[in-house]
This record gives structure tokens, C-alpha cells and sequence, in this order.
């Protein structure tokens, strides 16, 4: 759930470069006389972005004269297929990933563009950058394409919002052999109702609950022979001082990583840091 910085090119001319090869004359007229109609079905996306009101966004089974089946496959065989006349513009967005990470999980590698708004629904942005997210695999599967019917079903959208500021995720220990972790959200005071309710929609949506705790018991795994060291040095308090400047480490990087929340629980565990490691 990081931003990453949106689009540069417009949607006029994102179109009108995915259309710019199409050879059967009438395809090619119906696909030019609805280019105003996607330059501003892009402006309104943006706006209701902005606005908090992508709910709003109506649906539709075509733009004018072009079904969605066709505009869908200028985003298949002329924004996406290898060779593209487009395919400079999604080679572009792919890479606006932070170090090739999912922004909607802050985790597994990009594979794909994700369409925020499904095409499906919303032919009209079937190749608007500000509608395209690189997403990983999996991410792009779990949205699954539906419109949403009330703000709060609205995921995070990285190119508009950044709730980087402050610590919303976090952790807590789980008393097992071995240890685990399972992680939750908890919405800062200052965030408005629906804020909250998205951040908990987008958290449960893509199940990042499951994934973070895979990826933490791992870890768990990972360190358990540095934390038997610094325990064999100094106890408990040398283990639990250790975990909180790995935690600190972490959220220099990433305020509300699966990391930086893991180890902040796990530093403030008496019984993870008396021994529980093991």
C-alpha cells in the first residue's frame, strides 16, 4: 500500500497511440469519434480520485459506438501485447514500481497492470494510465472485477494516496510453538470513518493478513539464532532492545511494512523476548 508517482502521459495520447495502427477503416473512424469521450471519462476518473467519490463512477457496456469487447482488446493486442504501438506506455507504468514491488501489497514483485476500475465495466478506461496499477499476480487476481457500490469498498489507490505518514499496521505475537505473528489494522484517530473502512476493505480484500504471516514466520525462522545469541549475552532485555532497532530500521524504510510491524511486537513481548524465540 505505497504511492508511487502517477502517469505522465495523458490519456489523449495514450489512446490515440494504442488506435494509431488499426487498419480496417471503419474500426478505425468508430475508434477515433470516442476519443473525446475517453480523454474526459479520464478527467472525471481523476477527479472522483480525488474527490473520494470513485463509487460514483458510473458503469457501461460501451462508449458510443464501440463495445466494451473492443476496447478491451485495445488494451490486449495495443497497449499490452509485446510490440504494441502502446506497449512504450505500459513498459512505463510497470516500471513505476518501487524496486518492482506490488504497491497494493508492498510485497510480491509486479507482473501485470491492474485496472482499478475494471475494464469490464468501465470500457472507457480500459487504457487510461491513471486507471493502470502495476500489480503483482496475485493482487490483480484478488480485486476480482467488480464495481464498487459505496466508498468503503474502494481499495487504496497508490497513484492518488499516501498513508505513509503515520503507523497503521501492526502486530501482534501469538503464544505457539513455533511463535507466529498475525497482523491487523488500526486506523490512526485523525483518519476519517471511511478512510478507515477502505484501509480495512484493501487489508482484508487482498489478504495481506495471510501473506504478511507467511512471510513473518519465515523470518521467525530466519533469526532465531541471532535472538539465542544476544539472549546467551545479556537476557531478555538485550533481546528486546535488539528487536526495537530492528523495528526502527525498518520503519525508517517503511512505516507500515509487515517488518517494521513484526518486529515492534516482537520487542514488546515478554515472552517472545524471555524465550519464546525458540
Amino acid at each position: 500500500m505505497w504511492r508511487i508517482s502517477p502517469p505522465a502521459r495523458s490519456a489523449e495520447w495514450t489512446y490515440t497511440t494504442c488506435i494509431s495502427r488499426v487498419k480496417d477503416p471503419a474500426l478505425k473512424a468508430r475508434l477515433e469519434s470516442i476519443t473525446d469521450a475517453i480523454v474526459a471519462a479520464s478527467n472525471d476518473f481523476q477527479g472522483s480520485a480525488i474527490a473520494g467519490t470513485v463509487c460514483q463512477v458510473p458503469t457501461a457496456d460501451a462508449v458510443g459506438s464501440v463495445t466494451t469487447a473492443e476496447l478491451s482488446a485495445v488494451y490486449t493486442y495495443r497497449l499490452a501485447r509485446s510490440r504494441a504501438p502502446g506497449r512504450v506506455i505500459y513498459d512505463e507504468l510497470m516500471s513505476a514500481a518501487k524496486n518492482d514491488r506490488c504497491p497494493l501489497c508492498g510485497h510480491r514483485l509486479v507482473a501485470t497492470l491492474d485496472h482499478f476500475l475494471p475494464k469490464a465495466l468501465y470500457p472507457a478506461l480500459a487504457v487510461a494510465p491513471l486507471n493502470l496499477v502495476p500489480a503483482c499476480s496475485d493482487c490483480n487476481k484478488a480485486k476480482h472485477d467488480a464495481a464498487p457500490t459505496t466508498e468503503e469498498e474502494v481499495i487504496i489507490h497508490p497513484y492518488f494516496e499516501d498513508i505513509e505518514d503515520e503507523p497503521w499496521l501492526y502486530a501482534t505475537v501469538v503464544e505457539t510453538t513455533p511463535a507466529a505473528v498475525s497482523f491487523f489494522v488500526r486506523p490512526p484517530a485523525g483518519w476519517s470513518a471511511t478512510l478507515a473502512a477502505r484501509v480495512k476493505h484493501h487489508f482484508r480484500s487482498l489478504g495481506l493478513s495471510k501473506l504478511y504471516a507467511a512471510q513473518a514466520a519465515e523470518e521467525l525462522l530466519n533469526i532465531r539464532l541471532d535472538l539465542e545469541t544476544v539472549f546467551g549475552i545479556d537476557g531478555a532485555p538485550a533481546v528486546a532492545d535488539h528487536l526495537a532497532a530492528m523495528a526502527r530500521s525498518r520503519e525508517e524504510a517503511h512505516t507500515n511494512s509487515w517488518q517494521t510491524a513484526m518486529y515492534a511486537a516482537l520487542s514488546v513481548s515478554e515472552w517472545f523476548c524471555g524465550g519464546g524465540f525458540r
